[in-house]
């Protein structure tokens, strides 16, 4: 077999370790849609009303408008199970069994991120349903439904490359639970729960410049019917950036550490 064979052969392998480990565990990969689902609970009937009445509508209308940010802020805290899970794989010696096998190097952080990226899909499966249950009415069709899957699943495989470097970077597994943080917190100062030109200049500005606003609004505009714009290309744009960077990051450190 070839190289590009045996990269793949062992990055399947380490996928099917992860989903096992999912499955032997349910509650790690609930736990990344129960935040989601707290805050779409949360936001609609505490605040539902006062908020949609502010924006033109009602709770209803409210829901419609939260329920793409929140999938988005769904996806970034799926980024806590993934720098959680490759901190413990470092830390705990199962590592330095992998170094005693003939496995492709690549296959381990490969594993870790394909299969969180399937937790996460799946958890957000969740998510949508119970959206669904309060009321939630998209207006996408099946193309618009395929699009906002392969935008939820590129978003996913941004963030989740960042966050496998922040487990490398980790010592512990709690400081790997709290590194992350600041990419889940990333989508409140965005479009995810109120219009961002609706804040004060200086939060508006930025709301406007971080990733999770067009990727907010794609979303939106995808299910939803509202005018997508420059933020579908800008989208895949920052996806592109945050996976490169997380994956020479996530390489790096990894190559690094295993020479020791």
């Amino acid at each position: 077999m070839s190289t590009l064979t045996y990269a793949v052969h062992d990055s399947m392998t380490m996928l099917r370790r992860n989903i096992k480990h999912a499955i032997r565990y349910p509650a790690v990969s609930l736990g990344s849609a129960m935040m989601p689902i707290l805050m779409l609970l949360l936001f609609v009937y505490a605040f539902g009303d006062s908020i949609g009445a502010g924006m033109g509508g009602g709770r209803d209308a409210y829901l419609n408008y939260l329920t793409p940010g929140v999938i988005i802020m769904g996806v970034a805290a799926g980024a806590m199970s993934t720098s959680i899970a490759v901190c413990s794989d470092m830390t705990e010696g199962i590592i330095n069994r992998f170094r005693t096998m003939n496995i492709t190097r690549s296959s381990f952080m490969t594993g870790h991120v394909v299969g969180s990226v399937l937790q996460t899909m799946v958890s957000l499966v969740l998510v949508v349903g119970v959206a669904l249950a309060l009321g939630f009415r998209p207006q996408a069709g099946p193309l618009e439904w395929l699009a906002a899957a392969g935008l939820i699943a590129a978003i996913a495989f941004a963030v989740t490359w960042l966050s496998a470097a922040l487990g490398l970077i980790s010592k512990t597994v709690e400081s790997a639970s709290n590194k992350p943080l600041l990419v889940q917190f990333l989508p409140f100062l965005g479009s995810a729960f109120v219009p961002a030109g609706s804040m004060a200049p200086g939060l508006r500005w930025f709301a406007e410049h971080q990733p999770f606003t067009p990727m907010t609004e794609t979303l939106r505009g995808l299910l939803t019917g509202t005018e997508i714009g420059d933020n579908g290309w800008i989208s895949l744009a920052w996806c592109a950036g945050i996976a490169l960077v997380g994956y020479v990051w996530s390489r790096s450190l990894f190559n690094s550490t295993t020479k020791r």
